[in-house]
């Protein structure tokens, strides 16, 4: 297969593990058949655009382009694209690509495709041309038709653009779940994940308990919509809540304590991480097998999902919380999410950029 033609678009990349971003030059491909061409008007910056940059999970290939939060403006079509049209505005996550024949593939799990994230919006390979996939933080972005969605047209972009990761991440586990009425869901930790995990609950109906090691965030979380807080670092806090939770979803990537949250849920609750902590976590293996509680994981989500989580995310009105920086702000940036000084997600305005 013939390569397709290139353009060159503005962007910022990270060119080694210690190396802050700067500005540089990229090149995307011409749009085939069935490509759809965004500028990109927002892309949010998640904690994982962070750890590629800085080659924390050992597979970065530099010069690197972080960002899977992508919000922007079709600008061409190809002649065989059927979903979208010039002008439409669109979301892009975290793939913008997967084998599509695996069995995960087939039933709208991409996120779970049995070759691996070889789809990534960033660190993955682009099929065309054989190099590895650049993100958001750029002009603009070319992606197959089937891995662009559709945004709401009644939400504020910018506050729109975390949705693709920070929301869907914690969307997946709620909905799989069947989080809802007359359930009492915790949610643990307060940050870009954490306060959407807090915001769909409730809008699910759930009972919303927020835990946080920062009594400091209380007023913050019960009005973001949670209805109680516990401070986890106090075991009479902790104690009261004991044998009570239908479902606990676990948003912290720092290395911290599972065990003490099991003895949390009722018979047969569950316990889903979708923080990523850099060391294994240990686990006590009674508090599981004495009353079938379950652990597990979750992965952002497959597109039909993302989209339905937009689409709701439209009905309801809900979006991210969200502090706009320029794009050669990116490198502070990193520096206060580090901090947790951020309320609750960092959205890049690419017209800094441009």
């Amino acid at each position: 297969m013939a390569k397709p033609a290139c353009f060159s678009v503005k962007a910022f990349s990270a060119t080694a593990p210690t190396a802050p971003l700067g500005a540089t030059v990229i090149e995307r491909r011409s749009p085939t058949p069935t490509d759809v061409q965004i500028q990109i008007l927002y892309c949010g910056v998640c904690h994982s655009d962070l750890h590629f940059a800085r080659n924390e999970w050992g597979f970065t290939q530099y010069p690197a382009v972080p960002g899977h939060e992508i919000v922007g403006r079709v600008t061409a079509i190809g002649g065989g694209v059927k979903k979208f049209k010039v002008g439409d505005t669109v979301g892009v996550g975290c793939l913008v690509d997967s084998c599509r024949t695996c069995p995960n593939c087939r039933v709208g799990l991409e996120q779970y495709c049995d070759a691996g994230m070889t789809g990534g919006t960033y660190g993955g390979t682009e099929k065309h041309l054989g190099t590895p996939t650049l993100g958001g933080y750029s002009q603009s972005i070319v992606v197959t038709e089937d891995f662009v969605l559709r945004m709401p047209a009644n939400l504020n972009l910018a506050a729109a653009a975390p949705l693709l990761c920070a929301g869907i991440t914690t969307w997946s586990p709620l909905r799989h779940w069947k989080v809802g009425p007359g359930q009492k869901v915790g949610i643990i930790g307060l940050g870009g994940l954490g306060h959407m995990g807090v915001k769909f609950a409730k809008a699910f109906g759930a009972h919303v308990v927020l835990f946080t090691t920062s009594p400091g965030k209380t007023a913050d979380a019960k009005k973001l919509g949670a209805h109680e807080v516990v401070v986890s670092t106090d075991a009479t806090q902790m104690a009261a809540q004991a044998g009570s939770f239908d479902f606990i979803l676990d948003t912290v990537s720092a290395n911290h304590d599972l065990n003490a949250y099991f003895n949390l849920l009722k018979r047969e609750g569950n316990f889903v991480l979708v923080g990523a902590p850099e060391k294994p976590l240990a686990v006590a293996a009674f508090a599981l097998i004495f009353r079938r509680r379950s652990f597990s994981g979750s992965l952002i989500g497959g597109l039909p999902e993302t989209q339905e989580m937009l689409d709701f995310c439209g009905k309801h009105n809900i979006t991210c919380d969200i502090e706009m920086i320029r794009m050669d702000q990116i490198n502070g940036a990193y520096e206060r999410m580090l901090k947790s000084d951020v309320k609750y997600r960092f959205v890049i305005d690419l017209a800094s950029l441009r």
